[in-house]
């Protein structure tokens, strides 16, 4: 068989477009600097997972949430109780979705406070089942055993589903970053725990199918309007 004949064939049993499983991801980042070395670990993680499952047959989609916009809200959430405007838009996104990359800056050895304040205002079973890939960014790789001493624990008392491999990024990684060589102690290069996180996750995203949204217990509530009759 020739080269064009086996990538016709290769071809022909990817479906179309419009028939494909459809996955969404999102991602959450608590990034406070523009640029952000927090927000590129995340995107980087985004397209490592949407490059896995678009390899096995998905159309992906990926919405991005960036706490930095809601500092405020999430303040007054917190102290109103209910969120509301765009922060209550992106955390239905959120909950819809298919799968999340959650992703912050590491200060004083654990996740920054506007990420936590963001998972405190969460409803604690919107994201029970949910494939969780969670990433961090810090100076030092001193800091890289808080993946697993506070931010783990933190979405396993959610009962999410948090991926096995997690990714943290330190500032020399960035350094680094382009060169997929391992480093003299034979730790991995950040291109592939990257790689290999997004595999992770694209691997329970696309077994377990679409994620099944969350009921809303409010869908059956009227409206202030049709109780006092108006048009």
């Amino acid at each position: 068989m020739t080269e064009r004949e086996l990538t016709d064939r290769t071809a022909s049993l990817v479906p179309p477009v419009e028939d494909r499983p459809r996955r969404t991801i999102a991602v959450v980042h608590a990034g406070l600097g523009q640029p952000s070395s927090t927000r590129l670990l995340a995107d980087r993680l985004a397209d490592a997972t949407v490059r896995e499952l678009e390899a096995l047959g998905h159309e992906v989609t990926v919405e991005v949430v960036e706490l930095r916009d809601h500092g405020h809200a999430i303040i007054d959430a917190m102290l109103t109780g209910f969120p509301s405007g765009d922060l209550a838009s992106d955390i239905e996104t959120i909950t819809q979705a298919d799968g999340v990359i959650a992703v912050t800056p590491l200060f004083t050895t654990t996740y920054s406070g506007l990420f936590k304040s963001f998972v405190d205002i969460l409803d604690k079973e919107v994201l029970t089942g949910m494939p969780v890939l969670l990433g961090a960014t810090g100076g030092t790789p001193r800091h890289s055993l808080a993946l697993e001493y506070s931010m783990r624990p933190l979405f396993t008392y959610l009962r999410a589903d948090v991926i096995t491999t997690s990714v943290f990024a330190a500032t020399d990684d960035w350094a680094q970053a382009g060169d997929r060589t391992r480093h003299d102690d034979g730790a991995s290069s950040l291109p592939e725990r990257i790689e290999r996180a997004g595999r992770s996750l694209a691997a329970i995203v696309s077994a377990r199918g679409e994620h099944a949204k969350p009921d809303d217990p409010f869908a059956t509530t009227p409206s202030f309007l049709d109780m006092l009759g108006g048009d």
